[in-house]
This record gives structure tokens, sequence and C-alpha cells, in this order.
């Protein structure tokens, strides 16, 4: 059984930029709850990949957006 996150990571092997940027904006614009884990594992991505400093940057982000 595949999961998830393993799902929405097939989906974009390959993917230019654009389509990335696309998924995301279109996740934004349907306002349909259904692509939430697909956000999720994106920002799990990021997380992870971001050094100390990035992740603090996102966080007030996410603090001054509240």
């Amino acid at each position: 059984m595949i999961s998830i996150k393993q799902h929405i990571m097939n989906n974009f092997k390959g993917a230019s930029k654009d389509d990335i940027k696309e998924s995301i904006v279109a996740s934004f614009n349907d306002k349909d709850e259904i692509t939430l884990p697909g956000l999720g594992v994106f920002f799990g991505i990021l997380w992870n990949k971001s050094s100390d400093e990035e992740k603090n940057r996102i966080l007030d982000i996410l603090k001054d957006s509240f």
C-alpha cells in the first residue's frame, strides 16, 4: 500500500517549478480541503530542507499571519 505522502511525491517527480506553483495556487483557489494533504507534504519537504534561519523566517511569516 502506498502512502498519501509517497503518492503525492510520485505525482510531482519531474515536475517543473511552474507545475508545482500551479498546483499550489490551484489548491488555494479551489477551497477544497482535499488538497490539504498535498500542501502538507510540500510544507514538510520545505521544512526539512530549510536551514535554521529559513525555518525561523517561515515561523515569523506564520506567526504574523494569525
